[in-house]
């Protein structure tokens, strides 16, 4: 599958579930429809992983200086 943006993905993504949902596809056609739904997920979620990775969150420290933490720092609590 092409290089695509997040945003496009989720278009084409609720766009299959639209086609699927209408009931009006034949079973090879809603089976290409999910696979390509699949893939689309996939990619989509890439995405979002990757983006989560680059996140970083301006917090104060005790001292109350603003200090960098990676993202995934940002639900643990600082004692």
């Amino acid at each position: 599958m092409a290089e695509i943006k997040f945003e496009e993905a989720m278009k084409k993504l609720e766009k299959i579930v639209e086609d699927l949902e209408s009931g009006e596809l034949s079973l090879d056609e809603a089976l290409k429809k999910y696979q390509e739904g699949i893939e689309l997920s996939r990619l989509a979620n890439q995405k979002l992983e990757s983006a989560k990775k680059k996140i970083d969150l301006l917090v104060k420290n005790k001292k109350g200086e603003f200090e960098l933490k990676p993202f995934e720092d940002s639900g643990q609590k600082e004692e």
